[in-house]
Formats: structure tokens, sequence, C-alpha cells
């Protein structure tokens, strides 16, 4: 079985065209992780909020990030997909966030091969009400949760993102290559 976390390139073209691997699903309260040692999705918990994710949810193989993680992605899509689902992507946007003290941004990005995102190339794209439920979901998603604090920490364009992924690219490479 391959594994969705150093298997798969970070993309055919990274930082510019990335890979995703699909965790979590647009419109769903399940947070499911892929965990690299088993490998597979498994559940880590349910939102204990009642909120859903605006979007599918993962990260970039072959990638590492501030916070001891791959460098998550936050993919916008019509439907959702599949838990595991691999996605080539365009990175348009990051919005930066703190996650109990830790740099935990968020890489946005649109499938290269859906007509519907062909116009949105940079955060001036992506609607601005979007971009308010994607803050207001990371902003309150874990308030329910005893001793959880998150900060959204605004919104940056394009090139912000392509550099969290080269940055998340070199992290990889100094930790496990």
């Amino acid at each position: 079985m391959a594994n969705l976390f150093t298997d798969p390139e970070a993309g055919p073209n990274p930082p510019e065209e990335i890979t995703v691997v699909v965790e979590c699903l647009k419109g769903d309260r399940n947070k499911y992780e892929y965990e690299k040692d088993i490998p597979g999705v498994v559940l880590d918990r349910v939102l204990h909020s009642n909120v859903h994710y605006p979007a599918d949810y993962g990260f970039i193989p072959r990638s590492w990030y501030d916070d001891d993680d791959p460098l998550d992605v936050l993919l916008l899509v019509e439907d959702p997909t599949f838990p595991g689902c691999v996605v080539e992507a365009r990175p348009v946007a990051l919005m930066g966030m703190d996650d109990d003290g830790e740099q935990d941004d968020k890489v946005i990005a649109v499938p290269s091969e859906d007509p519907r995102f062909d116009h949105i190339e940079d955060l001036a794209d992506v609607p601005d009400h979007l971009q308010a439920e994607i803050d207001e979901f990371f902003r309150t998603y874990k308030n329910l949760e005893a001793g959880k604090e998150v900060e959204t920490l605004g919104w940056e364009n394009r090139e912000a993102a392509l550099d969290a992924i080269s940055h998340s690219q070199d992290l990889y490479a100094q930790k496990f290559d």
C-alpha cells in the first residue's frame, strides 16, 4: 500500500502546481487525519462545535511545516471528494493561523482540472464572503474543545502561498531526506 505522506511527489511542478491528499470533506464535521505510520485515514475526532468544513481539507505530501505536521491545504471544490483522494491543485492564497501557539498556516488551492475554478488565480479572485466563511470556520471550530486556542492571522496572496510551500519542502528535506 502506498504511503500518501511520502510516496506521491509534492506536485507536478511545486510550488506552482501541488498534490493535495484530502483528509476532511466539504460540509462534514468529521476530522479525519492521514496516519503515515499505518498508513491510512483515521477518524481523529468529530468537531465539537456546530460547524462544518467550508471546503475539502488535506495536506501536501512530502511537506513539513512549523507546526510539525505536513502543510495544510483548503481545496476549494463544488462537491466533496473522499478521504485519501489525491488531487492536483493550484495554490491561490494563504491564510495565516496560530493554533495553540504554533504557526499553522493554510494554503488555499483550487483543483487544476476543474474549469469552474480557472478564473481563480490569486487571493483577489476568492470571493470575499468565502474568505469570511473560511476565517469564521477556523476561528470557531475549536471553541468547545477545552484548552484549545486558535487565532486567524489574515490573508495573503498567491506569492505568500508559494513561499510557504517552498518553506515546507525545505523543512521536509531537512527532516526526512
